[in-house]
């Protein structure tokens, strides 16, 4: 194992190594995270993460660079991953723990995919190597130790990514259809509240709606909306719609895993639109 001796800038750009850059988990995830935290609270344990910045009514898939760290809560991440690393084939919990050794890998796998955009994890992976020198802080875990845990959060944020996307256009290519919209409201209004539907329903997972799912999703949709003008009254029957969607509920991976086996195909267990 590789002695370190110096200290490390964890502010550094993971990439470039240029010092003062966004550190993810930090800032945005103190304040913008803060929204984000009590979004279906219990819940932060599902196959996706929750968008922050501008709710989950923030649009996925936007120009990759240094503002894309905020679009995946870290906060959320980092309790996702304090609670499953311990469970994953790759962690040696014998010698090495979360907040110590693997956080840094996770809160690296995380921002480095969101500095990538659309490259894939192979294709990237010389630059993300060289970058964990700058980017590991304290962390006791050679690259050989941390590749997988990097590489984990890499393939969740990617079906974060790709579960909104697609969401995205399933519920726009059927909103000319919908009997509940009135004629001042677009599709920019509904887009929040379909995305909230879809995070609950993969929260929740077989879960039927009821009182009590829509009383946790009543308190937080203030805090959720984004951009969306539509206050609950008005924005419950789009949630719903999507919560019971044939999309959320025949496409909903429920944390089947298959993307975080390392021989499993980058795309596997996305929700997918036929």
């Amino acid at each position: 194992m590789t002695t370190r001796k110096e200290t490390r800038d964890p502010n550094r750009d993971p990439i470039s190594g240029a010092p003062g850059s966004h550190p993810v988990g930090v800032g945005v995830g103190a304040v913008a995270g803060g929204a984000a935290a009590g979004a279906l609270a219990g819940t932060v344990f599902g196959p996706i993460g929750t968008l922050i910045g501008a709710g989950v009514g923030v649009i996925a898939g936007a120009a990759a660079g240094k503002r894309v760290a905020e679009r995946i809560d870290p906060t959320g991440e980092a309790e996702f991953w304090r609670n499953e690393y311990a469970n994953r084939p790759y962690t040696d919990t014998d010698h090495y723990d979360y907040d110590n050794d693997y956080a840094a890998a996770y809160r690296y796998g995380l921002q480095v995919r969101e500095q990538h955009g659309t490259r894939d994890f192979d294709d990237s992976e010389d630059q993300i190597r060289e970058g964990w020198q700058l980017a590991r802080g304290e962390s006791r875990l050679d690259w050989d130790e941390a590749r997988e845990a990097v590489r984990d959060a890499w393939f969740r944020a990617d079906r974060t990514y790709n579960t909104y996307e697609e969401s995205d256009r399933y519920f726009a290519a059927r909103f000319d259809e919908v009997t509940y919209a009135r004629a001042d409201e677009s599709i920019d209004d509904f887009r929040p509240a379909y995305r909230y539907g879809v995070l609950a329903r993969a929260r929740f997972g077989d879960h039927g709606w009821d009182e009590e799912i829509e009383q946790q999703l009543r308190d937080d949709w203030e805090r959720s909306r984004g951009d969306s003008r539509l206050s609950w009254e008005r924005a419950r029957v789009g949630v719903q719609d999507a919560y019971a969607s044939p999309y959320t509920q025949y496409n909903s991976p429920y944390d089947d895993k298959p993307d975080y086996n390392k021989n499993a195909s980058p795309g596997a267990g996305v929700f997918r639109v036929s």
